[in-house]
């Protein structure tokens, strides 16, 4: 896998001709100006009142450099890359003191709230759908086909803590401390969880097994097949997950002596986890989710490294992390393919903000210690971020080895289901970004 500091240079050097000699000196300059950018612009967000990643996607996509040299097989490698980290830093912010009281519910909001807003989401969107994702043609004789709407689903059942804490920073006094928490704490757990429903719905849909394609009598092999994969993938995760955890209290206890070099432990953990979890045959999202969440509930010999020195040593690297993975998205976008699946990604925006995730939450109020004022926040707190677009990538991967699918529509529809993902993310960040510090406000919440 390439480095990620050359996959950010390698955009820098142009496909047409005479541009390949572009000087190093020349790349980071532009490199520099183009991070320089992103904090401008997230200042002006912020002020805006739109989260700061809002910023730098679009920041990106109005550069759009549309000559990058950079293969989808590539970005695909970056996004994989952030996504572990974003993950392990997601492990490192769930401290269980912090959710005592709630963690039961926290836990079934995060997976059964993923599960029933994807299958929601995924329903709804093949019913309204065209079979390319490019038009709104009710029902089901032409509709997209199911397999490939509930991927664009599972990729949006992820929310972003950090986007929606940052929203909310501006009444955070008048925000009940505990209800921060389960924010938190859920955007963490739904982000292995959305990941894990989205490798299910592709192992169940795939229309090969064993090299060949599969018919109608073999969907049966076919399922069982996709299910054993994905407890082999659960249980691998938890397992080596669980090891590292240990692992990495170890090399804490005995070759950290200094805060500083937290980070080259926490970072060379998590990279050897996900090396290992992976050709163990288990989920290295899972793994590196779990290593951290261990980590950072763990007691160290050294008084000075607790959860709050292990967050704070990780925090720059996740915020460049996030942002890179933004920027690049933004940059790699070509604007004029987002217009087909416009009418479609306004749609599936508005069915996941007003039916899936509100519907996903109040379900749930029974077993929730919150009161019905605090779950509507909790409802409409679903902005979605960087695992979305990270996995959009993987989504136009998969379609193609989707059963149902006509092959004269492949390369259409893998376009315009990464181009619905795109539309949703931003909308959904622009709209709940807008309205939740005054929704906040309006429910009056006591601190």
């Amino acid at each position: 896998m390439p480095s990620l500091a050359a996959l950010i240079l390698k955009p820098l050097v142009a496909k047409a001709p005479g541009l390949n000699a572009i000087p190093i000196e020349a790349q980071l300059l532009f490199v520099g100006l183009l991070f320089l950018g992103t904090l401008a612009i997230s200042r002006f967000s912020i002020k805006l009142g739109i989260p700061a990643i809002l910023g730098v996607l679009l920041l990106g996509l109005g550069i759009n450099v549309n000559y990058l040299d950079i293969t989808h097989n590539q970005a695909n490698e970056l996004f994989i890359f952030g996504l572990a980290l974003l993950l392990f830093y997601a492990g490192l912010k769930t401290d269980m003191k912090a959710i005592r009281g709630f963690l039961e519910y926290g836990v079934v909001l995060a997976v059964c709230g993923v599960l029933v807003s994807s299958v929601m989401l995924g329903g709804l969107l093949w019913f309204l759908s065209s079979p390319v994702g490019n038009a709104i043609t009710p029902g089901f004789n032409n509709s997209m086909p199911i397999g490939a709407a509930l991927l664009i689903a599972a990729c949006l059942g992820s929310t972003d803590a950090g986007a929606t804490i940052s929203v909310l920073a501006r009444v955070q006094p008048s925000l009940p401390k505990r209800l921060q928490h389960l924010l938190e704490f859920e955007s963490s757990v739904n982000d292995p969880s959305a990941l894990l429903v989205f490798g299910l719905v592709g192992g169940l849909f795939l229309r090969t097994f064993g090299g060949q394609v599969t018919t109608d009598a073999a969907f049966e092999q076919l399922a069982v097949s996709g299910l054993r994969d994905f407890m082999q993938q659960v249980g691998g995760g938890l397992v080596v997950g669980a090891l590292f955890g240990y692992v990495a209290k170890f090399v804490i206890d005995h070759l950290a002596y200094e805060r500083s070099q937290l980070l080259i432990v926490a970072i060379s953990i998590a990279f050897v986890d996900y090396g290992c979890a992976h050709f163990l045959g288990g989920s290295g999202f899972i793994a590196v989710y779990l290593t951290g969440v261990l980590m950072t509930n763990m007691t160290y010999r050294h008084s000075e490294i607790n959860h709050e020195s292990l967050q704070e040593v990780l925090l720059p690297f996740n915020t460049m992390t996030e942002i890179t993975i933004f920027l690049m998205f933004g940059l790699l976008v070509d604007p004029l393919e987002l217009l087909p699946a416009l009418p479609v990604g306004l749609i599936t925006a508005a069915v996941l903000m007003f039916v899936a995730r509100p519907i996903s939450v109040l379900i749930l109020q029974p077993l929730s210690p919150f009161s019905r004022r605090e779950s509507v926040l909790i409802a409409w707190c679903g902005l979605r971020g960087a695992v979305p677009l990270a996995l959009s990538y993987q989504v136009v991967s998969e379609i193609p080895q989707l059963r149902g699918i006509d092959p004269a529509v492949v390369s259409s529809l893998a376009q315009n289901a990464q181009s619905i993902i795109f539309i949703v993310v931003v909308v959904n960040l622009l709209v709940q970004g807008l309205t939740l510090p005054r929704l906040c406000s309006r429910l009056q919440l006591q601190p």
